[in-house]
């Protein structure tokens, strides 16, 4: 009963949905999405880079107290 969604219903779909909102909301709403998105990017990116400074400085540590070890022997 329910099949695809040929090209000509988008279409229309389409045009009553610029005829609703007009296309400055719509251009609005596609730059708010976009912003959203490179924020989502952003902070995962800061999340990884954060995280890889935290095994950074994790392996400083181990070699200090391996090197201190050695020291003492």
């Amino acid at each position: 009963m329910l099949s695809s969604i040929s090209m000509p219903q988008l279409l229309i779909i389409l045009a009553i949905i610029v005829l609703l909102f007009g296309t400055k909301k719509l251009r609005g709403l596609g730059k708010d999405m976009g912003g959203a998105v490179k924020g989502f990017k952003d902070a995962m990116r800061d999340g990884e880079d954060e995280q890889s400074r935290k095994l950074d400085a994790a392996n400083r540590v181990e070699q200090t107290q391996n090197s201190r070890e050695q020291d003492k022997v």
